[in-house]
């Protein structure tokens, strides 16, 4: 089992599944072409458990291709994207959680 991501033109999550193992073939293609093919959009594979493309994909976040990574939507305008980790950082301490 695997899990899929549905992009938009802007390479924004529409949607996310469970499909099959991405090494299986679905009719000779693998399941993100295939996927793709069948519903007319980008399809791009993404993990549960964050070992590829830096995060699970959510609905709203954006696939950077460059980077290969899904990134969140930012928290506000003066964020900045950490290339590295592909977390936004963000210096409003209204933003900031505190563990007690």
């Amino acid at each position: 089992m695997a899990h899929y991501a549905f992009l938009d033109k802007n390479n924004i999550v529409t949607e996310v599944i469970t499909g099959i193992h991405e090494t299986e073939l679905i009719e000779g293609l693998s399941p993100e072409e295939w996927y793709g093919n069948f519903r007319g959009q980008k399809c791009v594979r993404t993990s549960y458990n964050g070992k590829i493309r830096k995060r699970y994909a959510g609905i709203g976040y954006f696939f950077d291709e460059k980077l290969d990574a899904f990134i969140a939507p930012k928290c506000h305008a003066a964020a900045i994207l950490n290339e590295l980790t592909c977390d936004w950082d963000c210096t409003d301490p209204s933003h900031q959680v505190s563990i007690k």
